[in-house]
C-alpha cells in the first residue's frame, strides 16, 4: 500500500473534468485507489464521489493505492496532480 498528500494546484480544484482525469487513471490500474480529505473517504474510481470531496484550489488530498499496480497508479497520479490537471 502506498499513501501520499498532494495538493490541489490548478484554478478550478478537483471539478467535474480534472475528477474525470483522475478516475481514468484509477480505472486502468489493477489496484484500489482511495482519496480522502480527511473526513471524507471515497473511491478513486467514483467521479461523484471525488466532486462530493470539494476540493478547490489549495486543497489536500490524501491519496492511497493498494494492489498490484499499484505503484504505477500512485506515479500516474502524482504526474496529474503535478501538471495541474492540464489546465494551467
Amino acid at each position: 500500500m502506498l499513501d501520499d498528500r498532494l495538493e490541489i494546484l490548478n484554478t478550478l480544484g478537483l471539478h467535474a473534468r480534472a475528477a474525470a482525469k483522475l478516475v481514468s487513471i484509477a480505472s486502468r490500474h489493477d489496484c484500489r485507489v482511495t482519496v480522502s480529505n480527511g473526513q471524507r473517504q471515497v473511491d478513486g474510481r467514483s467521479i461523484m464521489g471525488l466532486l462530493t470531496l470539494g476540493a478547490a484550489k489549495g486543497s489536500h488530498l490524501d491519496i492511497a493505492t493498494d494492489g498490484p499496480e499499484e505503484q504505477q497508479a500512485m506515479a500516474e497520479i502524482q504526474a496529474l496532480f503535478a501538471r495541474k490537471f492540464d489546465e494551467d
